[in-house]
């Protein structure tokens, strides 16, 4: 597994990262929300992040709480991860959604 610089991980939820993930320059890992309902702003809740193998996380994403990466799959530079995603498919975008699959034998 390699870190690029900046890298900022929340794990009181939290995380998980498997064998051969790559990840970029001021990614940032939040395994910690806020309540929605004013009242109870200031509480924490918490959820694991799970990263699996050789998963590719570009650039400045945020991968957000209780969020699932499968094996093989490629974050874009720029993505906030709010749902599972996928092994073997790209995601970017803010939300992340679906762009491609990968095939692994090219």
């Amino acid at each position: 597994m390699f870190f690029n610089a900046g890298v900022k991980i929340q794990d009181q939820g939290g995380v998980t990262i498997d064998d051969g993930a790559l990840i970029g320059h001021n990614v940032v890992i939040a395994t910690l929300d806020h309540s929605l309902n004013p009242k109870h702003r200031g509480n924490l809740i918490p959820a694991p992040i799970h990263i699996g193998k050789n998963v590719w996380i570009g650039a400045n994403a945020t991968i957000c709480k209780g969020v699932t990466i499968g094996d093989g799959a490629v974050i874009a530079a720029g993505a906030v991860v709010t749902k599972d995603v996928p092994a073997c498919t790209v995601y970017g975008g803010v939300p992340a959604r679906f762009i491609k699959n990968i095939q692994e034998n090219v």
